[in-house]
């Protein structure tokens, strides 16, 4: 037996045992469509209602993502397109310095100094990844352990940012490698192999997803994914430092061999802040886009029932 109501009214489900699990909170305007038939058979809750934790603990996302009140959708698309537009002339004011600023390295110490120039891209881009995946860390907790609406999309932005970041982390590493090394890979570097192996998992989780009839058990699949896939971005991260094979090493925090000059350390610092800023404005936009399609689906089951 469920009770259920619109924005602000508490709903219960019986689950079987005459026990009434306490009253929860729609977080936004939630139709009775909305409720996946398979609820009655699931220990909790069904996918669509978000429990109040979500205004506990995120007000201003949920307002921004979700809420009228707050200016809606277009506000959210605003304010996710400026984001993005940072971060974009961030990214490209990053590149024509690489380019035309940064002082040269030294042709002793590369095969082919010219194609260092990279890094500038490709060390950024590495660390939005991170990030990225932190925000598919995140959601994917939040929706297995507290059914949060809220935390799924952030699953489905963090995927996707991930896999944004993570090709083109993987492209640049490439184009430098076949510069530097003479090979694009390197199949015994820990490093590539871990983080290719990050950016294959965001993929099967983009496309796994638009494969997928949206369901507790596809979102529970995914995010066990999301959590336990998690584990590759700290191994990742101290590869090089435990494993020094091909990969150069960190060029900060590394030691001598990785300190930067004042000028490199400026542009290098530059283009971080600038794909930090693009990873949040790529989730922000991606939550919203999220928060449509359910929007969509809503209106039509209830247009198929009506």
């Amino acid at each position: 037996m469920a009770t259920i109501g619109h924005r602000g009214i508490a709903y219960h489900l019986n689950h079987g045992d005459g026990a009434m699990d306490g009253p929860r909170h729609i977080s936004t305007c939630t139709p009775p469509s909305c409720i996946y038939p398979d609820f009655d058979t699931y220990s909790h809750s069904a996918i669509c209602p978000t429990r109040s934790m979500d205004y506990r603990f995120w007000p201003v996302v949920n307002a921004i993502i979700e809420s009228k009140r707050f200016g809606g959708t277009s506000m959210t698309k605003r304010l996710a397109e400026a984001i993005l537009l940072l971060g974009f002339i961030g990214i490209g004011t990053t590149l024509g310095l690489a380019f035309l600023k940064a002082p040269s390295v030294s042709i002793n110490a590369f095969e082919s100094p010219d194609a260092q120039r990279i890094f500038y891209w490709h060390v950024p881009a590495a660390w939005s990844a991170f990030i990225a995946f932190g925000f598919l860390f995140v959601g994917s907790a939040l929706w297995f352990f507290r059914r949060s609406d809220l935390g799924w999309k952030m699953h489905v932005a963090g995927a996707q940012a991930g896999l944004a970041t993570g090709l083109m982390t993987v492209w640049s590493g490439m184009v430098w490698g076949s510069a530097e090394w003479g090979v694009p890979w390197d199949w015994t570097d820990v490093r590539l192999n871990t983080f290719g192996l990050l950016t294959f998992l965001a993929m099967f989780l983009v496309l796994g997803r638009q494969a997928q009839i949206d369901g507790v058990e596809t979102r529970d699949t995914f995010s066990t994914f999301g959590l336990f896939g998690f584990v590759l971005v700290p191994v990742t991260y101290v590869a090089t430092r435990l494993w020094q094979i091909r990969h150069p090493g960190p060029v900060i925090g590394g030691g001598e061999s990785g300190s930067l000059n004042g000028e490199m350390a400026l542009i290098l610092l530059l283009g971080a802040i600038s794909f930090t800023v693009f990873i949040f404005g790529h989730v922000l936009m991606s939550m919203r886009i999220t928060s449509l399609e359910q929007r969509l689906e809503r209106i039509q089951e209830a247009k198929d029932e009506a």
